[in-house]
């Protein structure tokens, strides 16, 4: 079907621009890979300024909500991955599955067949397996540095929140087109962040940041994800629950950057751990 489809094509764009994060954090801080990130994404939608007007008042309301979901959700991911090894981030993202799931199940009250609840039982064992390392599946590299218990809940948190905003796309695109959301989700989020740099008076050095060429990257891949996904979001037919299961298909990608791109450690159990949540997404898709 064609919003499975497009759905995938936004899990392996969201592989990779992890992947292009982490980069961009090698040369900017978080605020500033954030706030230069959100303006030219807002500026790559600014031409369709004209289709994204004739609103309702209360949808810039709930599409403010939205935003200020995501605003949150990005603060914690980005300081989330500047501090962790990508390849773990990328199997601890796959955790808003479970959180999504339950919106999809307890607000928009869709049913889970016997495949998606097989493959929320993979995807959930393929987690508990990252934290249980059995010694079988140790590749005999040297260990990772430990990450602090805190960037590991502020990944969760984003997790969270994302599953929130993903209940909210869902809402939104019944009443307003792919256009609209994404014009003004951009720019209140510019608005968020450059709110949030002069209130907490953080410095920000833009020229460096608007040099920064994997900046660049990350918005182009991050406006043709998210058109992918709200396109998806409004096909009849598309359900919540499977949705979020095809957008971690994106797994796969951070693990293998970490391992050859990153020269990271143990990434042999985190991509075991990897597959048995891709067939968990299998089993729940097909």
């Amino acid at each position: 079907m064609m919003w499975m489809m497009l759905v995938l094509l936004y899990g392996v764009l969201k592989g990779v621009r992890e992947i292009v994060k982490k980069k961009a954090l090698e040369k900017n801080s978080t605020i500033e890979v954030l706030f230069v990130y959100t303006l030219l994404s807002f500026l790559i939608v600014l031409p369709e300024m004209k289709e994204a007007m004739g609103m309702e008042p209360r949808y810039y309301f709930y599409i403010g909500l939205k935003s200020f979901v995501i605003f949150l959700a990005w603060m914690f991911s980005f300081k989330a991955i500047k501090r962790m090894p990508i390849s773990l981030y990328g199997v601890l993202d796959l955790s808003r599955v479970l959180f999504a799931t339950l919106l999809g199940v307890f607000v928009l009250q869709e049913v889970l067949g016997v495949r998606q609840l097989a493959g929320l039982c993979f995807v959930s064992a393929g987690l508990l397996l990252l934290k249980y390392r059995p010694k079988r599946l140790r590749d005999g590299t040297t260990a990772e540095q430990p990450v602090e218990k805190g960037y590991v809940v502020m990944a969760f948190a984003s997790c969270m929140l994302n599953a929130v905003s993903g209940l909210l796309d869902k809402l939104l695109m019944k009443e307003i087109s792919s256009i609209q959301l994404q014009f003004w989700y951009m720019l209140f989020l510019v608005l968020m962040y450059l709110l949030f740099i002069l209130m907490s008076r953080t410095p920000v050095k833009i020229g460096s940041a608007v040099r920064n060429k994997w900046i660049w990257l990350l918005s182009l891949l991050f406006v043709i994800a998210d058109r992918a996904l709200f396109i998806a979001n409004g096909m009849p037919g598309s359900r919540i629950t499977v949705m979020t299961l095809l957008k971690q298909a994106g797994c796969v990608v951070t693990i293998l950057a970490g391992r050859f791109l990153f020269k990271e450690k143990n990434t042999t159990h985190k991509m075991v751990c990897a597959l048995i949540i891709i067939a968990g997404i299998v089993a729940a898709a097909c």
